[in-house]
Protein backbone atom coordinates (compact mmCIF):
# COMPACT_ATOMS: atom_id res chain seq x y z
CA UNK A 1 0.00 0.00 0.00
CA UNK A 2 1.27 3.44 -1.10
CA UNK A 3 0.37 6.94 0.12
CA UNK A 4 -1.01 7.17 -3.03
CA UNK A 5 -3.73 4.83 -1.96
CA UNK A 6 -4.72 6.33 1.16
CA UNK A 7 -5.61 9.47 -1.36
CA UNK A 8 -7.66 7.59 -3.53
CA UNK A 9 -9.27 5.45 -1.85
CA UNK A 10 -8.87 1.50 -1.75
CA UNK A 11 -10.95 -1.57 -0.24
CA UNK A 12 -8.98 -4.11 1.37
CA UNK A 13 -10.31 -8.31 1.07
CA UNK A 14 -9.68 -9.61 4.34
CA UNK A 15 -9.88 -12.91 5.30
CA UNK A 16 -10.89 -12.21 9.12
CA UNK A 17 -9.94 -15.08 11.59
CA UNK A 18 -11.73 -16.99 14.12
CA UNK A 19 -11.83 -15.40 17.66
CA UNK A 20 -11.30 -11.71 16.29
CA UNK A 21 -13.48 -8.98 16.41
CA UNK A 22 -14.19 -7.19 12.79
CA UNK A 23 -12.73 -3.69 14.98
CA UNK A 24 -9.75 -5.68 15.66
CA UNK A 25 -9.12 -6.23 12.18
CA UNK A 26 -9.75 -2.80 11.33
CA UNK A 27 -7.58 -1.83 14.00
CA UNK A 28 -4.64 -3.60 13.10
CA UNK A 29 -4.38 -2.57 9.77
CA UNK A 30 -5.02 1.10 11.03
CA UNK A 31 -2.04 0.49 13.34
CA UNK A 32 0.29 -0.70 10.69
CA UNK A 33 -0.77 2.28 7.97
CA UNK A 34 0.31 4.40 10.55
CA UNK A 35 3.30 3.08 11.36
CA UNK A 36 4.67 2.15 7.71
CA UNK A 37 3.52 4.86 6.12
CA UNK A 38 4.02 7.70 8.47
CA UNK A 39 0.24 8.57 7.98
CA UNK A 40 -1.26 10.17 11.24
CA UNK A 41 -5.07 10.37 10.64
CA UNK A 42 -6.86 8.89 7.68
CA UNK A 43 -10.69 7.27 7.41
CA UNK A 44 -10.78 3.89 7.93
CA UNK A 45 -13.99 1.32 8.45
CA UNK A 46 -15.25 -2.47 6.95
CA UNK A 47 -18.32 -2.76 5.15
CA UNK A 48 -20.41 -5.30 6.99
CA UNK A 49 -19.70 -6.95 10.57
CA UNK A 50 -18.87 -10.59 11.25
CA UNK A 51 -19.11 -11.89 14.30
CA UNK A 52 -16.04 -13.01 16.21
CA UNK A 53 -16.82 -16.88 15.95
CA UNK A 54 -17.39 -15.99 12.00
CA UNK A 55 -14.47 -16.39 9.65
CA UNK A 56 -14.31 -14.93 6.20
CA UNK A 57 -14.54 -12.00 4.00
CA UNK A 58 -13.97 -8.62 5.82
CA UNK A 59 -14.32 -5.54 3.32
CA UNK A 60 -12.13 -3.07 5.26
CA UNK A 61 -12.39 0.44 3.38
CA UNK A 62 -9.46 2.87 3.68
CA UNK A 63 -9.12 6.58 2.94
CA UNK A 64 -12.11 7.64 0.04
CA UNK A 65 -13.15 4.22 -0.18
CA UNK A 66 -15.25 4.50 2.94
CA UNK A 67 -17.83 6.48 1.01
CA UNK A 68 -18.54 3.07 -1.02
CA UNK A 69 -19.14 1.37 2.44
CA UNK A 70 -23.55 1.68 1.95
CA UNK A 71 -22.62 0.21 -1.69
CA UNK A 72 -20.73 -2.51 -0.43
CA UNK A 73 -22.94 -3.63 2.39
CA UNK A 74 -25.65 -3.24 -0.08
CA UNK A 75 -24.14 -6.24 -2.31
CA UNK A 76 -25.17 -9.63 -2.27
CA UNK A 77 -23.47 -12.02 0.17
CA UNK A 78 -22.47 -16.00 -0.14
CA UNK A 79 -22.18 -17.52 3.57
CA UNK A 80 -20.83 -21.53 4.78
CA UNK A 81 -21.17 -23.23 7.37
CA UNK A 82 -22.97 -25.93 9.85
CA UNK A 83 -26.23 -25.68 11.85
CA UNK A 84 -26.58 -28.05 14.45
CA UNK A 85 -29.70 -29.46 15.06
CA UNK A 86 -31.56 -31.02 18.34
CA UNK A 87 -30.30 -28.29 21.25
CA UNK A 88 -29.88 -24.41 21.39
CA UNK A 89 -27.90 -21.98 23.00
CA UNK A 90 -29.24 -18.27 24.04
CA UNK A 91 -27.01 -16.85 21.10
CA UNK A 92 -28.15 -18.87 18.69
CA UNK A 93 -23.88 -20.01 18.07
CA UNK A 94 -21.58 -21.41 20.17
CA UNK A 95 -20.32 -17.55 22.12
CA UNK A 96 -22.60 -19.25 24.84
CA UNK A 97 -22.95 -22.93 25.98
CA UNK A 98 -25.88 -24.73 24.88
CA UNK A 99 -28.95 -24.95 27.08
CA UNK A 100 -31.23 -26.98 26.17
CA UNK A 101 -31.57 -30.50 24.00
CA UNK A 102 -34.51 -31.18 21.73
CA UNK A 103 -35.72 -34.90 20.03
CA UNK A 104 -34.77 -35.15 16.47
CA UNK A 105 -36.27 -38.65 15.96
CA UNK A 106 -38.65 -36.57 13.30
CA UNK A 107 -35.88 -35.70 11.20
CA UNK A 108 -35.31 -36.82 7.70
CA UNK A 109 -33.42 -35.46 4.90
CA UNK A 110 -36.44 -34.81 3.23
CA UNK A 111 -38.28 -32.76 6.00
CA UNK A 112 -35.00 -30.83 6.62
CA UNK A 113 -34.34 -29.77 2.92
CA UNK A 114 -38.38 -28.87 2.62
CA UNK A 115 -38.34 -26.93 5.76
CA UNK A 116 -35.54 -25.01 4.80
CA UNK A 117 -36.77 -23.95 1.46
CA UNK A 118 -39.60 -21.75 4.10
CA UNK A 119 -36.59 -19.21 4.36
CA UNK A 120 -35.91 -18.56 0.90
CA UNK A 121 -37.37 -15.37 -0.68
CA UNK A 122 -38.43 -12.24 0.95
CA UNK A 123 -38.64 -12.88 4.86
CA UNK A 124 -39.77 -11.52 7.83
CA UNK A 125 -36.70 -12.25 10.44
CA UNK A 126 -36.28 -10.94 14.31
CA UNK A 127 -32.46 -10.57 14.50
CA UNK A 128 -30.56 -12.21 17.48
CA UNK A 129 -30.49 -10.53 20.83
CA UNK A 130 -26.83 -10.86 20.57
CA UNK A 131 -26.25 -8.84 17.81
CA UNK A 132 -25.29 -4.66 16.74
CA UNK A 133 -28.97 -4.54 15.92
CA UNK A 134 -29.93 -1.28 18.30
CA UNK A 135 -32.35 -1.26 20.18
CA UNK A 136 -33.82 2.38 22.24
CA UNK A 137 -30.50 3.81 20.86
CA UNK A 138 -28.06 0.53 22.45
CA UNK A 139 -27.01 -2.45 20.69
CA UNK A 140 -28.91 -5.21 21.38
CA UNK A 141 -26.01 -7.27 22.54
CA UNK A 142 -25.73 -4.65 25.74
CA UNK A 143 -28.79 -5.95 26.93
CA UNK A 144 -28.52 -9.76 26.24
CA UNK A 145 -24.67 -9.86 28.12
CA UNK A 146 -26.40 -7.60 31.13
CA UNK A 147 -29.02 -10.05 31.24
CA UNK A 148 -31.79 -7.85 30.19
CA UNK A 149 -34.52 -9.07 27.92
CA UNK A 150 -35.91 -6.78 25.60
CA UNK A 151 -38.13 -6.87 22.20
CA UNK A 152 -36.50 -6.57 18.73
CA UNK A 153 -38.72 -5.80 15.80
CA UNK A 154 -38.84 -8.08 12.46
CA UNK A 155 -37.48 -7.08 9.52
CA UNK A 156 -37.71 -7.99 6.10
CA UNK A 157 -34.79 -9.62 4.57
CA UNK A 158 -33.69 -11.47 1.33
CA UNK A 159 -32.52 -15.27 1.01
CA UNK A 160 -31.96 -15.91 -2.74
CA UNK A 161 -30.58 -19.74 -2.11
CA UNK A 162 -30.40 -22.15 0.39
CA UNK A 163 -28.85 -24.82 -0.46
CA UNK A 164 -27.93 -28.01 1.80
CA UNK A 165 -24.73 -29.90 0.44
CA UNK A 166 -24.63 -32.61 3.32
CA UNK A 167 -26.39 -33.78 6.42
CA UNK A 168 -24.90 -36.15 9.36
CA UNK A 169 -25.98 -37.46 11.90
CA UNK A 170 -29.36 -38.65 11.49
CA UNK A 171 -31.15 -41.47 13.16
CA UNK A 172 -27.74 -41.84 15.43
CA UNK A 173 -28.52 -44.13 18.50
CA UNK A 174 -26.17 -42.38 21.21
CA UNK A 175 -27.76 -40.69 23.90
CA UNK A 176 -27.41 -37.08 23.95
CA UNK A 177 -25.94 -35.26 27.46
CA UNK A 178 -28.66 -35.37 29.75
CA UNK A 179 -29.87 -31.97 31.71
CA UNK A 180 -31.43 -32.40 34.76
CA UNK A 181 -34.84 -32.09 32.73
CA UNK A 182 -35.10 -31.87 28.80
CA UNK A 183 -34.92 -27.71 27.81
CA UNK A 184 -33.93 -27.04 31.03
CA UNK A 185 -30.23 -24.71 31.38
CA UNK A 186 -26.86 -25.89 31.43
CA UNK A 187 -24.09 -24.62 33.50
CA UNK A 188 -20.61 -23.66 31.64
CA UNK A 189 -17.51 -22.38 33.92
CA UNK A 190 -17.06 -20.33 30.20
CA UNK A 191 -20.40 -18.67 30.16
CA UNK A 192 -19.10 -15.59 30.84
CA UNK A 193 -15.53 -15.74 29.03
CA UNK A 194 -17.13 -13.97 25.44
CA UNK A 195 -15.86 -15.62 22.27
CA UNK A 196 -13.48 -17.96 24.43
CA UNK A 197 -15.94 -20.91 24.45
CA UNK A 198 -14.01 -24.57 24.17
CA UNK A 199 -14.25 -25.63 20.56
CA UNK A 200 -15.18 -29.13 19.59
CA UNK A 201 -18.15 -28.97 22.33
CA UNK A 202 -21.04 -29.78 20.17
CA UNK A 203 -22.24 -32.99 20.68
CA UNK A 204 -21.15 -35.28 17.56
CA UNK A 205 -23.94 -37.57 17.72
CA UNK A 206 -26.37 -34.14 16.96
CA UNK A 207 -27.78 -34.46 13.40
CA UNK A 208 -25.76 -31.68 11.84
CA UNK A 209 -26.69 -29.85 8.54
CA UNK A 210 -24.10 -28.09 6.09
CA UNK A 211 -25.07 -25.44 4.21
CA UNK A 212 -24.58 -22.77 1.33
CA UNK A 213 -26.60 -19.26 1.61
CA UNK A 214 -26.82 -16.73 -0.53
CA UNK A 215 -28.53 -13.52 0.47
CA UNK A 216 -28.78 -9.76 0.34
CA UNK A 217 -27.94 -7.23 3.21
CA UNK A 218 -29.07 -7.34 7.15
CA UNK A 219 -29.57 -11.02 6.88
CA UNK A 220 -28.68 -12.94 10.20
CA UNK A 221 -27.73 -16.45 9.69
CA UNK A 222 -27.72 -17.58 12.85
CA UNK A 223 -31.63 -16.73 13.14
CA UNK A 224 -32.21 -18.42 9.80
CA UNK A 225 -30.47 -21.47 11.99
CA UNK A 226 -32.77 -20.60 14.81
CA UNK A 227 -35.95 -20.53 13.09
CA UNK A 228 -34.87 -23.52 10.99
CA UNK A 229 -35.04 -25.10 14.43
CA UNK A 230 -37.95 -23.81 15.52
CA UNK A 231 -40.15 -24.98 12.22
CA UNK A 232 -38.63 -28.94 12.00
CA UNK A 233 -39.29 -28.82 16.38
CA UNK A 234 -35.73 -29.93 16.91
CA UNK A 235 -34.21 -26.78 18.41
CA UNK A 236 -30.82 -25.51 16.02
CA UNK A 237 -27.42 -23.40 16.54
CA UNK A 238 -25.17 -22.30 14.02
CA UNK A 239 -21.74 -24.37 14.78
CA UNK A 240 -19.62 -22.84 11.89
CA UNK A 241 -19.78 -19.60 9.31
CA UNK A 242 -17.88 -18.46 7.02
CA UNK A 243 -18.42 -15.33 4.15
CA UNK A 244 -17.37 -16.34 0.96
CA UNK A 245 -18.34 -13.44 -1.01
CA UNK A 246 -19.45 -10.14 -0.82
CA UNK A 247 -21.12 -8.60 -4.18
CA UNK A 248 -17.94 -8.87 -6.64
CA UNK A 249 -15.16 -9.67 -4.18
CA UNK A 250 -14.54 -12.83 -2.94
CA UNK A 251 -12.44 -14.69 0.27
CA UNK A 252 -10.38 -16.66 -2.37
CA UNK A 253 -8.37 -13.29 -3.38
CA UNK A 254 -8.17 -12.12 0.38
CA UNK A 255 -5.46 -10.95 2.26
CA UNK A 256 -4.70 -13.06 5.76
CA UNK A 257 -3.91 -11.00 8.70
CA UNK A 258 -2.68 -13.42 11.64
CA UNK A 259 -1.90 -11.93 15.78
CA UNK A 260 1.90 -10.68 16.20
CA UNK A 261 2.42 -10.65 12.49
CA UNK A 262 2.33 -7.84 9.82
CA UNK A 263 -0.20 -7.57 7.31
CA UNK A 264 0.54 -7.76 3.39
CA UNK A 265 -1.45 -5.92 1.23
Amino acid sequence: MTLDDIETGIVLAVDKPYGWTSFQVVNKIKWQIKRDLGVKKFKIGHAGTLDPLATGLLLVCVGKATKRIDELQNGRKVYTGTIVLGATTPCFDLERAIDAYYPTTQLTEDLIRETSRQFVGDIEQVPPMFSAVKVDGARAYSYARNGELTEIAAKRVSVYSFDIPAIRNLGCDTPVPSLETLGSPATDPHEKELYRHPQGIVPPMLPQVDFRICCGKGTYIRSIARDLGLALGSGAFLSALRREQVGSYSVADAIHIESGKDVSF
